[in-house]
């Protein structure tokens, strides 16, 4: 992946965001994260040049194979994480803050071995 946690936090939103929308655009994502649209504007240039997203003529953003990739492996950890610590008791909503945290740092066989876990129970 290879990506550091800010850009996985953008390609996640997108993610999330075309799911809901019928197009994304940085004052979509500015709005859903509550940055300044100059920093995500920013960050779009960013991905863009790392090949994770394309922009269309009329700033529509699409993500790539490769950000796609990236943005769904993000997204199956923080709702895997989330919704584990969730039943073990933890607010929903420190739950989600915890598992934003962990969903970058935890390693794939870490990961995996959680993912097993929660299937067994």
């Amino acid at each position: 992946m290879n990506v550091n946690e800010s850009a996985e936090n953008y390609l996640e939103t997108i993610l999330i965001l075309s799911r809901e929308l019928p197009v994304v655009r940085s004052v979509d994502i500015a709005n859903r994260l509550g940055f300044k649209k100059s920093s995500v504007s920013v960050a779009m240039k960013n991905l863009r040049e790392k090949k994770h997203i394309s922009v269309d003529t009329s700033g529509f953003i699409t993500l790539t194979p490769s950000g796609r990739e990236i943005a769904e492996v993000i997204y199956e950890r923080h709702e895997l994480l989330s919704g584990w610590l969730t039943r073990l008791g933890v607010p929903a909503d420190i739950a989600a803050e915890d598992a934003c945290r962990i969903e970058h740092v935890i390693s794939r066989e870490s990961f995996d071995a959680i993912k097993r876990h929660v299937a067994g129970n």
